[in-house]
């Protein structure tokens, strides 16, 4: 990182900046190119892994990249605001972002895609009483992102 007077490395700054964003943008290999997509998410740290869980459809884009590889890059951003100045280049933008490299798994156990979904629902509506059936668990794909790198940084 080359403004280290940004960087948040303290894990519980990390984990609620994380928490105050709502959406994550996953980066996966097209071809020559880079295919990003905006997700809803869950992220759980946990025995000192990060990891992010989040849902789509049975088939699409995004599945159709990570069976041909994994590796995915992500990012996150929120508390966005414009710092005004006397001239144009006085201007600066306040933000607090999260970018990281992942492995990306589908999740098969239906007891993990189960959690994975509360968790999903509850980071968005801060309740905890969310039950999923095996038939709904079924209906939509799960993916975990095991984070392999992640850097924090605010500018406010």
């Amino acid at each position: 990182m080359r403004r280290k007077d940004r960087e948040i490395a303290e894990p519980g700054r990390v984990d609620s900046i994380i928490e105050a964003c709502d959406c994550i943008r996953l980066g996966l290999a097209d071809g020559a190119g880079v295919y990003i997509v905006p997700m809803n998410f869950a992220y759980v740290r946990a025995e000192g892994r990060s990891i992010f869980y989040l849902h789509c459809a049975k088939q699409g884009k995004k599945l159709d990249l990570h069976a041909q590889n994994p590796r995915v890059g992500f990012e996150l951003d929120t508390n966005h605001a414009v710092n005004p100045g006397e001239t144009g280049c006085d201007y600066s933008f306040r933000y607090q972002s999260v970018i990281g490299n992942a492995i990306a798994a589908v999740v098969h156990d239906v007891e993990e895609k189960k959690d994975a979904l509360r968790r999903i629902v509850y980071h968005y509506s801060g309740k905890e009483q969310w039950t999923f059936s095996d038939e709904q668990a079924a209906s939509v794909t799960v993916i975990r992102l095991d984070v392999t790198d992640m850097a924090c940084k605010e500018h406010l």
